[in-house]
């Protein structure tokens, strides 16, 4: 069975976005890029919420081909543009979307009938909304969090209006030249 990992910069007091969405205060630079590039390499699909789908879009199908892209540029570029897309959304349509699903509804049924599929796994990017979702219904298996030494007092936060305890399982972690932290966690489900 696929499983779904979580990729998420946090703050270290849990939040993944200024009060109006800013992430300014993310802290990223090649080390960390080339970092993410091999882990991301292994997934063969993105998830998103349709904020992030559609700010990601805007800049990575193309971000290879401009003759100031970097070696992350072009190489997530051609990622991006090969992986299958899914994107969590009730307004969007996948009219002529190439290699996007829009699933909008019976959430936990899409998924899991996709988590069945033959693939590699699943990376849910950003979108806290979506992973807001996704908690809700037990989705996700594992988060890869890089928290960053920064306390914002207020802004969106990663985890809220949780249920029921979810146990994780530290498997990992990784201090960045930059002070960036990586936390990968997998869920613990016994």
């Amino acid at each position: 069975m696929r499983k779904i990992f979580s990729f998420m910069h946090i703050s270290l007091d849990g939040f993944v976005a200024g009060p109006n969405g800013e992430m300014d205060w993310i802290k990223v630079d090649e080390e960390i890029f080339d970092h993410v590039g091999k882990r991301i390499s292994e997934g063969d699909t993105a998830l998103y919420g349709r904020v992030t789908y559609q700010m990601m879009e805007n800049y990575w199908p193309t971000a290879g081909d401009k003759p100031t892209a970097s070696k992350h540029d072009i190489e997530h570029s051609k990622w991006y543009n090969k992986a299958h897309k899914i994107v969590l959304s009730k307004t969007m349509k996948d009219a002529g979307l190439p290699n996007t699903k829009i699933i909008s509804d019976n959430l936990s049924d899409r998924i899991n009938e996709i988590k069945k599929q033959a693939g590699n796994d699943i990376l849910l990017f950003g979108s806290p909304t979506a992973t807001h979702s996704l908690i809700q219904l037990n989705l996700i298996d594992g988060y890869w969090l890089f928290v960053n030494p920064i306390i914002l007092g207020r802004g969106i936060p990663l985890f809220v209006d949780i249920k029921d305890k979810i146990k994780l399982k530290l498997l990992n972690t990784r201090q960045f030249t930059s002070g960036v932290t990586e936390l990968n966690y997998t869920v613990d489900r016994q």
